[in-house]
C-alpha cells in the first residue's frame, strides 16, 4: 500500500478542470500539501495507507473558492453607511471614516475578521486592495489562507503613505519580503483611473512587466466615472489605460459595468481579466457587467465580493448564485451563465486572473490541496439531481463544513483551527463601539 498523509472520501469530487465533470464516489489523496491522487473510492481504499482519513459521504469536494476582489479590512465598516449613492457613500461616509480610523490595528483586526468569514464560506484565496497591505499579508500567512496582497497606489496621502514615491517604496518592500512565500504573493493595486494620475500608472506598467505581477484596478465601475474621464481627458478610462500600456494579460479589471462592444473585443485580444462583483454592483446601483458577452468573446471572468462595506458579506458561494441569476436577466437568456461556468468563475478563472492558474483553482494532481467540502445532504439541498446545480442555486455557506489550504485542515467540521472566533467577535464589537460613538451624525438621513 502507498503511504500518504491524508485521504478524503467524498460523495462527489467536482474538479472544475476539465469542464463539466462530476466524479461520483471518489477520493482525494493529499501529500506534502499537494493533491497526490484523485481516484474512485474503492480503489483509494485499496491503494493508500493514510495517516488521516475523512469520510464525507454527503459532501461535494470543490476547489477552494477564490475571491478575486475585496478590501478585507473593510469588514469593520460593514453596515456603516448603507442605501446611499456610490459617490455619496464614498466621499461623505467611507473616505472620512477611513481617514479617521484606518491604522495598522484596524487593518489587522478587520482582515482577521474577514479571513475567518471567508474560510467559513469555502474561500481559500483572496485578492486584496487596501492600506497597510503588509499587515494583510501577515494576517493571511498566520491564518493559513492564500492572499494576493495589493500594493495600493492612490494620488492622495493617507495614514499609510504620503505620496506616490512612498506608496511604491512600501509596495516594493512588501513584494521583496513575500516573493518566495508559499501563501502570499503581491499585485500592483492602483485604486482607479480617476484616483491615480498618468505618471504613477506608467510606472506601474513598467514595474509590472519587469516583476511579472498582476495590475488590480477598479475600472468602468459606473457611468459617471466613464463620463467624467471623457470630459477631462477626451478618453474613456479603458482607452486611457491602453494608451499608458496597461491593457495586457497582467490587467485585472474590476467591475466593468460600462462596456461597448469594441471594448469587449479589445479586452479579449489583450488577454486581460475581468472581476465581476454582482452583489456590490447591485447594492450601489453601479450597473451591469455584460458577463455572458465577455465569456463568449473569450475574456477570462472571475468573481469577487468587493468589501463588506458595500456587499455586505464575503460569501463567494452566494456571489455565484447572484452572478448566475443576474447574468441570465442581463443577457435575456435563461441558458446564459450555467452553473458549471459560474463555479469555474469562482475558482479556476480567479486563479488565472492572479497568475496562479497552474497552482490552484481546480482539483488536479500536482496542484496545491486547496479544497472546500460542502455538505449537500441537508434538507435545503434535497432532493439532489445535479450537485453543481445544487451548489450554485440552493446551497448556503453554512453547508461548508471543512476547508483545506495547502493540505492544512483550516476549517474542521465548521470550527476554525487557526483563529479564535470569540476573540474576533469581541474585537469587532470594540471597533463598533468606537466608530458608532464617534458618528454623531446618523449614518444616513431619510
Amino acid at each position: 500500500m502507498n503511504p500518504t498523509e491524508c485521504l478524503i472520501h467524498a460523495r462527489w469530487v467536482i474538479p472544475v478542470e476539465p469542464d463539466g465533470r462530476v466524479l461520483e464516489y471518489h477520493s482525494i489523496a493529499i501529500e506534502e500539501g499537494r493533491i497526490k491522487a484523485i481516484l474512485p473510492t474503492p480503489e483509494a481504499r485499496r491503494s493508500f495507507q493514510p495517516q488521516v482519513v475523512l469520510e464525507l459521504d454527503r459532501h461535494a469536494l470543490i476547489p477552494g473558492l477564490i475571491n478575486a476582489h475585496t478590501h478585507a479590512a473593510m469588514t469593520l465598516l460593514r453596515g456603516v453607511a448603507d442605501d446611499l449613492h456610490l459617490m455619496d457613500w464614498l466621499q461623505n461616509h467611507i473616505w472620512p471614516a477611513e481617514q479617521k480610523w484606518v491604522s495598522e490595528q484596524f487593518v489587522h483586526d478587520g482582515t482577521q475578521l474577514a479571513v475567518a468569514e471567508m474560510l467559513r464560506s469555502g474561500t481559500t484565496c483572496f485578492n486584496d486592495m487596501y492600506f497597510f497591505p503588509e499587515v494583510t499579508a501577515r494576517v493571511a500567512a498566520n491564518s493559513t489562507i492564500r492572499a494576493c496582497a495589493g500594493m495600493i497606489l492612490i494620488d492622495f496621502p493617507s495614514a499609510y503613505a504620503e505620496d506616490a514615491d512612498q506608496y511604491f517604496a512600501k509596495g516594493l518592500a512588501l513584494h521583496d519580503e513575500y516573493r518566495h512565500h508559499p501563501l502570499v504573493r503581491c499585485a500592483f493595486a492602483p485604486h482607479a483611473p480617476y484616483s491615480v494620475s498618468d505618471q504613477p500608472l506608467k510606472k506601474v506598467q513598467v514595474l509590472a512587466d519587469e516583476l511579472d505581477l498582476p495590475i488590480h484596478i477598479h475600472l468602468h465601475e459606473t457611468a459617471s466615472e466613464v463620463e467624467e474621464s471623457f470630459a477631462k481627458t477626451g478618453l474613456r478610462p479603458l482607452d486611457r489605460l491602453e494608451q499608458l500600456g496597461l491593457l495586457s494579460p497582467s490587467l485585472v479589471a474590476v467591475h466593468m459595468t460600462q462596456l461597448q462592444d469594441q471594448e469587449i473585443q479589445r479586452l479579449a485580444e489583450s488577454g486581460a481579466s475581468v472581476v465581476h462583483c454582482p452583489e456590490s454592483n447591485l447594492k450601489l446601483a453601479s450597473g451591469f457587467c455584460p458577463v455572458q458577452q465577455l465569456i463568449e468573446n473569450g475574456v477570462n471572468v472571475a468573481l469577487g465580493t468587493d468589501g463588506a462595506a458595500s456587499n455586505n458579506d464575503l460569501d463567494i458561494l452566494g456571489e455565484m448564485r447572484t452572478a448566475a441569476l443576474l447574468g441570465k436577466a442581463v443577457y435575456g437568456d435563461a441558458s446564459a451563465l450555467p452553473a458549471h461556468t459560474v463555479l469555474r468563475m469562482a475558482t479556476l478563472n480567479g486563479a488565472k486572473a492572479l497568475g496562479m492558474g497552474e497552482e490552484i483553482g481546480s482539483l488536479k494532481v500536482g496542484k496545491w490541496a486547496d479544497i472546500a467540502a460542502v455538505d449537500l445532504g441537508s434538507l435545503e439541498t434535497q432532493p439532489l439531481y445535479d450537485p453543481v446545480s445544487q451548489l450554485v442555486y440552493a446551497a448556503g455557506r453554512e453547508q461548508v463544513t471543512d476547508v483545506w489550504v495547502s493540505g492544512q485542515h483550516v476549517l474542521k467540521n465548521r470550527e476554525l483551527t487557526h483563529l479564535d472566533v470569540p476573540d474576533l467577535i469581541q474585537r469587532a464589537r470594540g471597533w463598533q463601539t468606537r466608530i458608532a460613538s464617534a458618528n454623531a451624525e446618523p449614518a444616513h438621513k431619510h
